[in-house]
């Protein structure tokens, strides 16, 4: 007999916490054997609802859970919103590919960050924040202060690294910048850093586009900048086709790109 492995069939996780995070994202923390990587991402599934991919926010391999930032967009987060601590929940992965770690290790490193963008960068952050000998500097913004999230740890993170922290209108923290991203990349003092320096990019597709030129028009090459495509992940495995850009199966080859390839792939 000849049993065919089923690519859709989910597994039981069980939903241990339910933070609200923003005024509009809520942080899931799921019980769960899957063990995925930072940029990686999972299908949630809730039966005879539908599922949807959502990003990992955090996980624990050990301890055996996985944290994900979600908001009400669509039937199933609307169904997910309707779970409690206790419930369970249906996941598959993990995902796509995971940023490449071993080319950080060691680098100075400036990761981007635009509003549900900094769910995905966050176990990254947390895996360098404390490595000695890789320099961790922070750009993240926000719509509005109510947009902000993860609080306590971005004034955990700025008292240990480098950080500009911006919303787009409004006023910040504690007088902190307001306006876009892409104003703040010119100001950057890169010139000794070129040969050592890694960047990483992650939000709204326009902010990854506009964000990515004002490091290249700094003289940073494509190679050294890396961006992620997440939000156009769709059933995970390449057979619905809605992640497909030209000819590239975004959940299958990505959702992290290098530029190089990246900028083929950005509207």
């Amino acid at each position: 007999m000849i049993i065919m492995n089923n690519i859709y069939m989910p597994e039981v996780g069980k939903i241990l916490s339910i933070v609200q995070e923003s005024s509009i994202e809520w942080l899931f923390k799921v019980k769960t054997n899957i063990k995925p990587e930072p940029g990686q991402f999972i299908q949630l599934s809730i039966p005879m609802v539908g599922e949807a991919p959502i990003s990992v926010a955090n996980y624990n391999h050990e301890e055996g859970w996985i944290e994900f930032l979600i908001r009400r967009v669509g039937k199933v987060t609307d169904s997910i919103f309707d779970l409690k601590v206790g419930d369970s929940i249906f996941l598959r992965g993990a995902y796509g590919n995971s940023f490449p770690l071993e080319k950080y290790l060691g680098k100075n490193l400036i990761i981007v960050a635009g509003g549900s963008g900094v769910a995905p960068v966050r176990p990254l952050i947390k895996k360098f924040i404390d490595n000695k000998d890789t320099n961790v500097e922070l750009i993240f913004g926000f719509k509005d202060q109510n947009s902000i999230l993860f609080k306590k740890e971005i004034d955990e993170w700025r008292k240990k690294v480098p950080m500009i922290l911006t919303v787009d209108k409004g006023c910040g923290i504690d007088g902190e910048c307001t306006g876009l991203v892409t104003e703040y990349i010119p100001h950057l003092k890169l010139q000794d850093k070129f040969d050592n320096l890694e960047i990483i990019i992650v939000g709204p597709p326009l902010m990854m586009k506009f964000s990515a030129l004002e490091f290249l028009k700094l003289g940073i090459p494509e190679e050294k900048i890396w961006v992620s495509f997440e939000r156009n992940m769709s059933c995970a495995v390449g057979k619905c086709g809605h992640c497909k850009i030209d000819e590239t199966y975004v959940c299958l080859e990505g959702p992290i790109f290098n530029y190089v390839k990246a900028k083929k792939l950005l509207d």
